[in-house]
């Protein structure tokens, strides 16, 4: 039997459903984190070994990842939790993937890629909703577009976040926006940037974010402008004025600790019903040289449940050793059309913009 795949922070709120999809596929699986009592009631009701380690000490983290194929690093937020993981998996050998969406974190890890190469081991992040599906998209409309030098990427719909996803988004609100110009990263007021798509069948005037694409799409396609939008609602706040004023709020420490903290006490995530109702609408536009635009459109399921199965299937495929060692997006790693074969997918490439 080939070595397992470990699921660390497997009992957190998409660690759980991770590991749910692991079982169902019939995969060897080892569930790990911090809380002993949380894991071994996770290994428990599925069958499964379990390991209670933290990610503090180098050598027991080397130790314990160096047994395993291959690690899906399912607890965040990343920036905080992925250098120690992704340092231990260097050392010993052992393949790493997380679900990440945080553009520091992308950009650490494609630093790192002749590391990996030389190590023989595989680094790819992102292989959750953020960003196997905008990562594909953008790749497909790439490919479709002469000499292509502008990316815009939007996308609306879901069934909600969960906690370690605000979490996520607290710990990076008072940073302010991050785009793509020239090839290089840089920073613009949150609110900065506002547009009108037609998505899911209606305008929607959506606001740009710091997502992970402005990393990933980079790294597939070498387009070198990237934005990347998304609908935030119909409230006020959704305006520059708004949004430049939560994001000076939640720059203040005491601020931010206190919605952390309310967030880590109340919430869970959406419901496996809500999950089913929910999808959620990508659209993409490249610009050539030329003036020539290209557009894509894609329908996905719920952000969770597509990253369940999505990073279960990209952790399997890594551990069968179908990936070449050195750092990745999922395009590079599979191609552009490995979103199309998930349930409940659809894409148009071209489609209307």
């Amino acid at each position: 039997m080939p070595p397992p795949i470990l699921v660390y922070g497997a009992y957190g709120y998409t660690g759980r459903l991770v590991v749910r999809e692991a079982v169902a596929r019939g995969l060897e699986v080892v569930v790990a984190g911090r809380n002993g009592e949380r894991v071994r009631d996770i290994a428990g009701r599925y069958g499964l070994a379990g390991r209670v380690f933290g990610l503090d000490d180098p050598g027991r983290l080397e130790s314990e990842v160096a047994t395993v194929a291959a690690v899906l690093h399912c607890a965040g937020p990343f920036v905080r939790t992925s250098a120690p993981m992704r340092r231990a998996c260097i050392a010993a050998g052992t393949h790493y993937l997380d679900i990440t969406g945080e553009i520091p974190v992308f950009e650490a890890t494609f630093a790192e890629h002749a590391e990996a190469e030389a190590a023989g081991v595989v680094l790819l992040p992102g292989v959750g909703f953020d960003v196997v599906p905008s990562d594909c998209l953008a790749a497909k409309v790439a490919a479709a577009c002469p000499s292509p030098r502008s990316l815009e990427i939007a996308f609306a719909g879901g069934a909600g976040v969960s906690r370690g996803t605000l979490r996520t988004m607290l710990a990076h609100a008072g940073e302010g926006l991050r785009v793509r110009r020239g090839g290089v990263l840089e920073r613009l007021p949150f609110g900065a940037l506002t547009r009108t798509v037609e998505i899911g069948g209606r305008l929607r005037r959506v606001v740009a974010i710091s997502w992970g694409d402005v990393a990933t799409a980079y790294r597939t396609t070498k387009i070198p402008d990237i934005t990347v939008y998304t609908d935030l609602g119909r409230s006020k706040l959704v305006g520059p004025a708004g949004l430049r004023a939560l994001s000076a709020l939640l720059r203040v420490g005491p601020a931010r600790r206190a919605l952390d903290g309310l967030v880590a006490r109340r919430l869970d995530g959406p419901s496996e019903a809500a999950r089913a109702r929910a999808r959620v609408e990508l659209w993409a536009r490249c610009v050539g040289e030329d003036g020539t635009a290209v557009c894509g459109r894609m329908t996905v399921p719920d952000g969770y449940d597509l990253t369940a199965r999505t990073a279960v299937e990209a952790a399997a495929k890594v551990a069968e050793g179908a990936v070449p060692p050195g750092a990745w997006t999922p395009a590079q790693a599979f191609g552009a059309d490995f979103i199309d074969g998930f349930e409940g997918v659809t894409v148009r490439v071209p489609a209307p913009c």
